[in-house]
């Protein structure tokens, strides 16, 4: 059996941005959620309870962060890097409970909406979009470093956008009365953000069911080995990923009579890989032409 691993071991990007955020959207969700209740206005609710979710979210990638470069162990032999995607699900869960209530709210004022003083709601979105704005450029700042990151920074990215969208409705009630905005634009906030759950869920699961990630087309990588020289055929193919930075790969590859050496063949396969689909971690059994079926391979795709 011939193997090639490929580890990346980048130092891990500091969190220093990461934790101004956090401080930045804890102010916010006090601020908003303070003059929400007292002001009766359950767009500016809703607003900081997205906030709250991505304070959760910040919370969990750093932690996640911290927890994912921990070394291999003999019982965690992948490392802990899935543990990123543990975090999202949880989150995201969270997140859904929160969400639906705001969300039976909002559809209950449609018949009964309070009067709300939209100059009050203004100033407070308008101190929100502000804090948002300073927690963005805060993660703009690290959003290349990994994937990790730039899902934090377009949560937050989202929030001073939600900021901007409560502005518009309070300046709608305040030139034109139109106080229905206000549950309306609750609705349109909650209903996006169930959208954004639904896609981070559906990454985690994938995830954790060993899916090939997104990106990558699986029949694409196979042709792409078979057109390696000397490879005959590529059976019991898996390509799956153990965290943000790290996706793997294993098959078997039957070499052709003219094969020279199993090396060589790794050696192409390892370099394709990696520059044209981005996987850094592969294990490869060679075997010969002559080579009969594997026992004990009933799995074998």
């Amino acid at each position: 059996m011939n193997m090639e691993h490929n580890h990346n071991h980048e130092k891990p990007a500091s969190l220093k941005n990461l934790i101004f955020a956090m401080v930045i959207n804890g102010g916010i969700v006090a601020f908003e959620m303070f003059f929400g209740l007292l002001i009766q206005s359950i767009a500016l609710i809703s607003d900081a309870v997205h906030n709250l979710s991505d304070i959760s979210a910040m919370i969990f990638s750093y932690w996640a962060e911290k927890v994912s470069h921990r070394p291999a162990n003999t019982r965690k032999t992948y490392g802990y890097h899935k543990i990123q995607f543990i975090a999202a699900f949880v989150n995201s869960i969270v997140l859904s409970v929160a969400i639906a209530f705001i969300l039976w709210e909002a559809v209950g004022r449609l018949t009964t909406t309070p009067a709300i003083p939209g100059k009050e709601m203004f100033w407070v979105a308008m101190i929100a979009f502000v804090g948002n704005g300073a927690a963005t450029l805060f993660l703009r700042k690290i959003s290349a470093r990994n994937v990790n990151m730039r899902s934090v920074w377009l949560h937050s990215l989202q929030d001073a956008l939600f900021s901007l969208g409560v502005i518009i409705g309070a300046l709608l009630i305040m030139f034109f009365g139109w106080s229905i905005i206000d549950p309306l634009i609750s609705i349109a906030i909650s209903l996006f953000i169930a959208r954004e759950i639904y896609k981070i869920v559906r990454v985690t699961v994938n995830s954790l069911l060993d899916a090939v990630p997104p990106g990558i087309d699986y029949n694409e990588v196979k042709n792409d080995l078979l057109a390696i020289e000397a490879v005959a055929n590529v059976k019991d193919l898996h390509i799956w990923q153990t965290g943000a930075e790290q996706t793997l790969l294993s098959a078997h590859i039957r070499t052709t009579e003219k094969a020279s050496d199993s090396e060589t063949i790794i050696r192409a396969a390892q370099e394709m890989l990696l520059n044209k689909y981005g996987i850094n971690h592969t294990t490869l059994q060679i075997l010969p032409v002559s080579a009969g079926e594997m026992e004990h391979c009933d799995h074998c795709n």
